[in-house]
């Protein structure tokens, strides 16, 4: 694997499961293996969290030294006012 696949090898996943239809929360799990560094993550995460508006809501560090986060946003839900059908 080369330098630059390396640095950019995270999986961002939109949603583990199907979450509710009423549920006020979108999920993001984002996995960061081994490869990526302490200070790559961050500015991943910073990132996430800047411009996607996520919170971090969880953090877990497994034996290997893979990394897994929970990400949520608040869900906007917006009715229409219009008589527009």
């Amino acid at each position: 694997m080369n330098h630059d696949a390396r640095r950019t090898a995270h999986i961002i996943t939109p949603r583990r499961t199907a979450a509710p239809a009423d549920s006020r929360f979108d999920w993001r799990v984002v996995d960061i293996p081994v490869e990526i560094t302490r200070s790559e993550a961050r500015s991943l995460l910073t990132e996430q969290a800047e411009y996607g508006r996520w919170d971090l809501i969880r953090s877990q560090t497994f034996i290997g030294g893979a990394r897994r986060v929970w990400l949520r946003r608040r869900v906007m839900n917006v009715r229409r006012t219009d008589d527009a059908a």
